[in-house]
């Protein structure tokens, strides 16, 4: 066996959470996107007119959507990459692989504090809405500019990316105008 043999061996058996850490950042931009669309939606979805604005409620099941959306999607990526091996490692892969799954549930919390301080508030739902829809449009400018940033990309594609995570959030608040 020369050097070069066990070394290439070591980085085709390297598990996916060992990923080359340009990946890990693509990784949390993924979680980010997905946890702020999905805030964006819930509480687009939730407040509906006629209907008494419930903002702590509101804010309870986002929360609680984007950590089962979490557990779902952690335990759903470690059964898809699942191989044989002993039972306690198995244990810790997915134990990793639903921890991994936190930048989803981090992404939430700007929804969750404003639905918060909204219900202390006794802020109009209209307002709080439409507040929530439009923080959460830059924060997704934001997840996909800075990283694209961190994963290499010069500042003008870098914009673009985060142009385009941006539409996502504009789909939603055409969507919620639109349906509503």
């Amino acid at each position: 066996m020369t050097e070069q043999q066990p070394q290439e061996e070591s980085l085709a058996t390297r598990p996916p959470h060992a990923s080359h850490p340009s990946h890990r950042h693509a990784d949390w931009m993924f979680g980010g996107v997905y946890g702020t669309v999905l805030a964006s939606a819930l509480m687009a979805a939730l407040n509906q007119e006629g209907e008494d604005f419930t903002p702590f409620y509101d804010a309870s099941w986002v929360l609680v959507t984007a950590a089962t959306a979490g557990l779902a999607h952690g335990y759903s990526h470690h059964m898809a990459s699942h191989r044989e091996e002993a039972g306690g490692h198995r244990w810790q892969v997915l134990a990793r692989a639903l921890w991994n799954e936190w930048p989803l549930i981090v992404a939430t919390l700007p929804t969750v504090l404003l639905l918060t301080t909204a219900g202390f508030g006794g802020w109009d739902a209209y307002d709080v809405t439409a507040a929530g829809l439009g923080l959460n449009t830059a924060l997704l400018f934001g997840w996909g500019s800075l990283t694209a940033l961190r994963v290499g990309h010069r500042l003008g594609r870098s914009l673009l990316i985060g142009l385009a995570d941006a539409t996502i959030g504009l789909a939603i608040i055409v969507a919620n105008a639109l349906i509503k």
